[in-house]
């Protein structure tokens, strides 16, 4: 992978985290597990209120991605203009668009790459817009469990290469990529994913000209437009925190991935790029997958604006779309191993 004239310090300062489907069930923990030499070193990382006794993967499979928690911070009061006001974004540059409630809004990446967390209201809607670099996943939940509004922050922990989340009002530790508590509290509950996608801005700002977009007053001095993961994405290129191998694509394939009744598939972004539509039946039901280029990659060249053209992808049933994700594939085969990949 090229760094070229990244400062190794920037990188290290922004490798919080990003993952995964469901947990493996670990030993049951016993009473004298909670004054174990890996809890006690985690309660003096400030972790004071999570339940460890409840957990579903063992501790070890948590590593720091650098950064303490919350050394990513999250946005918690983001401030958002209309897209006549906004001139900071150039046409192909990535955003996650979302709808929830009739509402939309745009999340640029060249903010989110620095922060990973968006806690925010949308529709009438308490939602999380999370995006994490490592494993390219843009994913948005509903904050609201069993009645209770949570916000979420960084732990500063990773999983597989993933940005594992914490909520602020039992600090359970959350996997980004599937959306499930794996400690703490709320182990074993999942959050309710919404569809939210990587777009390019001009093709957004066509489509929704009267929705809103996230902007840089963020209360945070941060170098937004840059891109501290300068050539991570190269194809072939291993993920900076190893992961087990698994060679049916390369390391850094995109790949649009939906799970859904204990099935998942997943269609390969060349496959995409060449069909530019594929139709897939997952658990009794027609997906259509499509593809469509002109959106910057957020982790290739030092500048986000000039990333070279990747392309989005789209998933609809019955012309309505459905919650997916983006993952590299080392993080998608390292959270789910027997996806059906669809060539």
């Amino acid at each position: 992978m090229r760094y070229g004239t990244v400062l190794i310090p920037l990188l290290v300062a922004v490798l919080a985290g990003c993952g995964g489907s469901g947990p493996r069930p670990d030993a049951a923990p016993t009473l004298s597990e909670e004054v174990s030499a890996p809890v006690l070193d985690l309660r003096l990382e400030g972790w004071d209120k999570t339940d460890f006794l409840r957990r579903s993967v063992p501790l070890d499979e948590f590593q720091s991605g650098g950064p303490p928690k919350d050394g990513i911070p999250p946005l918690d009061a983001p401030r958002f203009a209309a897209i006549a006001e906004t001139a900071f974004l150039e046409p192909r540059e990535p955003v996650i668009a979302l709808t929830v409630g009739g509402e939309t809004r745009a999340y640029p990446l060249q903010i989110l790459i620095w922060h990973e967390i968006v806690n925010d209201e949308l529709g009438g809607v308490p939602v999380a817009v999370t995006f994490c670099p490592l494993c390219n996943t843009a994913i948005a939940f509903d904050r609201r469990v069993d009645g209770r509004t949570l916000d979420f922050g960084t732990t500063g922990k990773l999983r597989h290469s993933d940005l594992v989340m914490y909520d602020r009002q039992t600090e359970s530790w959350w996997q980004q990529f599937g959306g499930e508590a794996l400690v703490g509290r709320y182990t074993g509950t999942r959050l309710k994913r919404l569809p939210a996608r990587i777009v390019a801005w001009a093709d957004f700002a066509r489509a929704h000209p009267r929705a809103r977009v996230l902007t840089r007053e963020t209360g945070f001095d941060r170098a937004y437009g840059a891109n501290p993961y300068q050539g991570y994405d190269d194809i072939d290129s291993p993920p900076i925190f190893p992961v087990a191998e698994d060679d049916r694509l390369p390391p850094k394939e995109r790949v649009a991935y939906v799970e859904r009744g204990g099935e998942s598939v997943a269609v390969p972004y060349s496959v995409l790029a060449r069909k530019h539509v594929v139709r897939v039946e997952l658990g009794g039901s027609e997906l259509v997958f499509r593809w469509r280029g002109g959106v910057a990659s957020a982790l290739d060249a030092a500048e986000i604006a000039s990333g070279r053209d990747v392309g989005a992808a789209d998933v609809t049933e019955n012309g309505r779309r459905v919650p997916f994700s983006e993952p590299f594939w080392f993080a998608l085969a390292a959270f789910d191993p027997d996806v059906r990949i669809v060539g």
